[in-house]
């Protein structure tokens, strides 16, 4: 069973590489909002919809497509927890 700490762990390399492209000095706090601090765009968010499903294997549907859900790390973590743990 994966833990928090391998999710976000998982998540936070997932931001840094693909979304800030390795730019370590971008990268937002855990529980800092992803579009308050421009890390990431509309673009951004669908790439973090992929990466969710192609990583953790469950689908995210369009009512779950919100900010309480998907901006920020912290936010990101706890969704998947409710995703995996509801499957």
């Amino acid at each position: 069973m994966t833990t928090d700490a391998q999710w976000r762990a998982d998540i936070r390399r997932f931001v840094l590489e693909d979304l800030l492209l390795n730019d370590a000095g971008s990268m937002p706090k855990d529980d800092e909002s992803f579009l308050d601090t421009g890390t990431i765009d509309s673009t951004g968010v669908l790439e973090i919809v992929m990466f969710l499903e192609q990583s953790y294997n469950f689908k995210v549907l369009d009512r779950e497509l919100v900010p309480e859900n998907l901006d920020s790390i912290d936010r990101l973590v706890d969704f998947v927890k409710r995703k995996t743990h509801a499957a």
